[in-house]
């Protein structure tokens, strides 16, 4: 990895004093620590509010869909309402992943991994709707590509919503592999840190028998560009597809042919405000400020302020050809939708989705964290009002004034969608429990090109890295620190590195200096001897050959390496000069008591 500084004219993506070692603790802990109760309390409102929606739908299965609020007219209302808006929200997550993966932008990694984790979890959500909307979900299968043999099932190839299982199949499929793939080092992380045998069982199976050997990396980052490759173009052509429910037919307001790169836009815009509405909170409770700040916050809002502009250029693309058409029908229905019964829903979606994003042109407040975080709300509402806007007051007035009807949603359409956003913040709150919500292996990726010390000096503050020292250190900082099992080549050239250095320093000071200083060591430390030693390399960055050296010099247990300060570290780093203060960058004092507390 290149530890090219960026031009300070950037801001910085890693803030504050933070090392290779603090990252890791940093996303680890809300994982190894016990939940706050803050948590517990959130998951048991989500949980409540999941138990109530779910009621709701089997109570919809029991009864039938007429308990819905649907009408001869407005067949389709709250349930393709709430099915679109849910797959468009799932789109930021494939965005920040796949194709700002490969412009290679640095800050989508300090997001990324829960805006996959919201995208899975609103796919899901979203392939609630068809199903249950079907009325016989027991026959759901029937939407598949069975062969004959279970019966004449063509008719339903002729189906829209087919085209939707074939859109939202294949985005889950691909997102979910994206998601876990990721997933896998920081899996390996988690695992090597935990002593609890049943939680590291887990974890391991999890990591897959990851070990951090260079060819794991060359295969992780092989398949992650591939994925990333198929991704992309399942960004636009998913709710393209989705579009066409709409698109393909002659219903006036429906019948538009620039719907696919509308909702796509649409769906980025929605996505975004729902990540930024996330993030924000997750921010803010797991303590994450120095990795999630106002420059990501802005960047965000930059691309909330395109699409919104694209979605008002949309709106206004619509009434123009409406106009230009010189059909009645199709004017009416756009009139109708401004100034008509439902009018309001028109106003609230053009006042979200339009004037809203707009603010973002100044600079102070697309970087105010809290005018953001409530502009993430109003996005979100905006957009559901919109695919509401597009489906209900397309159908209640329709051709012949005998069929109009007004539509009203009953207790069981808006439990559905609440339920829904129930089970999704339960889904979501485990998975920020149980999983490191920051790529730690991505996000270490940067720290020497955009953290705020490395780009002020270079690395060449107290516990960092020295310029010269830089290739070495770091190539043998990732293999030593994330991952227990190394191969025994790279040991090899790890400890060549380790004696190597370890002689030179040696050679540097005479006999009497180099034994005054151990002294001095030792009595600060504490004596100790071989027969009650305890396993150092234990402790992340000692390998075998440093061990010795560390026996060799009098330190053999874990209370004494606990014991350590700044001044502590420096003495040690001038008897062995191996690297330069590792031992203070990777605490190894505080692994120590950890391991004494485990003990």
């Amino acid at each position: 990895m290149s530890a090219v500084k960026e031009a300070d004219i950037r801001e910085p993506l890693i803030l504050g004093d933070k090392t290779f070692h603090q990252i890791t603790e940093d996303v680890c802990q809300p994982i190894e620590n016990p939940a706050p109760r803050g948590w517990y309390i959130l998951l048991g409102i989500a949980s409540i509010i999941a138990l109530y929606g779910i009621g709701c739908i089997l109570y919809l299965l029991a009864e039938g869909i007429g308990t819905w609020g649907l009408n001869n007219s407005v067949d389709w209302a709250w349930d393709i309402t709430n099915f679109v808006w849910w797959v468009g929200i799932g789109h930021a997550g494939t965005l920040i992943s796949a194709v700002l993966l490969l412009f290679r932008q640095k800050w989508r990694m300090a997001v990324n991994r829960s805006a996959e984790a919201m995208t899975i979890f609103a796919v899901m959500m979203a392939a609630v709707f068809p199903g249950i909307h079907m009325g016989r979900i027991w026959v759901s299968y029937w939407v598949l590509p069975l062969p004959n043999q279970f019966g004449s099932l063509w008719v339903n190839f002729n189906s829209p919503l087919l085209w939707d299982v074939f859109a939202i199949s294949t985005y889950f499929s691909v997102s979910l592999v994206f998601w876990y793939i990721g997933l896998i080092p920081d899996f390996a992380t988690i695992r090597d840190r935990l002593t609890k045998p049943l939680p590291k069982k887990i974890y391991g199976i999890l990591s897959f028998g990851w070990s951090g050997r260079a060819k794991h990396w060359n295969r992780f980052e092989i398949v992650s560009l591939v994925l990333a490759g198929i991704a992309t173009p399942l960004v636009f052509s998913v709710h393209s597809i989705v579009s066409f429910d709409f698109a393909t037919s002659v219903i006036p307001g429906w019948h538009t042919t620039i719907f696919p790169p509308y909702f796509v836009a649409g769906a980025v815009f929605s996505g975004f405000a729902m990540v930024q509405t996330l993030m924000l909170i997750v921010r803010k409770v797991m303590k994450l400020e120095a990795y999630i700040h106002t420059k990501h916050v802005e960047y965000m809002n930059i691309v909330i302020m395109v699409t919104g502009s694209l979605v008002g250029i949309a709106y206004i693309t619509e009434l123009f050809m409406a106009w230009y058409s010189g059909v009645e029908y199709e004017q009416y229905a756009f009139i109708n939708r401004a100034t008509g019964p439902m009018a309001w829903a028109y106003w609230v979606m053009m006042t979200c989705n339009v004037i809203s994003p707009q603010l973002m042109w100044w600079k102070s407040l697309r970087r105010n964290l809290m005018f953001t975080f409530i502009m993430s709300i109003v996005v979100n509402v905006g957009m559901w009002f919109e695919r509401f806007v597009i489906i209900v007051t397309s159908l209640y007035r329709g051709h012949m004034p005998s069929t109009w009807v007004h539509f009203f949603p009953t207790w069981v359409d808006v439990g559905v969608f609440v339920g829904t956003m129930g089970i999704f913040s339960v889904l979501y709150l485990l998975y920020a429990r149980f999983f490191p919500v920051l790529a730690i292996s991505e996000v270490k990726t940067i720290l020497k090109s955009s953290g705020e010390n490395y780009k002020n000096d270079f690395g060449a503050g107290e516990g960092y890295y020295n310029q010269q020292h830089d290739h070495e250190v770091h190539d043998t900082d990732v293999e030593v620190e994330s991952f227990e099992e190394v191969s025994v080549t790279e040991t090899k050239e790890a400890t060549h590195v380790e004696v190597t250095a370890e002689k030179e320093v040696t050679n540097e000071l005479s006999a009497e200096e180099f034994d005054a200083k151990k002294e001095e060591l030792i009595q600060k430390l504490g004596e100790a001897s071989a027969e009650n030693a305890d396993d150092l390399k234990k402790i992340s960055g000692v390998g075998p050959v440093f061990e010795q050296t560390l026996n060799s010099i009098g330190i053999f247990t874990f209370e004494q390496v606990s014991k350590m300060t700044k001044e502590e570290y420096d003495l040690l780093d001038s008897l062995t000069k191996a690297f330069p203060g590792r031992a203070e960058r990777d605490d190894w004092a505080g692994q120590a008591k950890k391991l004494m507390d485990n003990n």
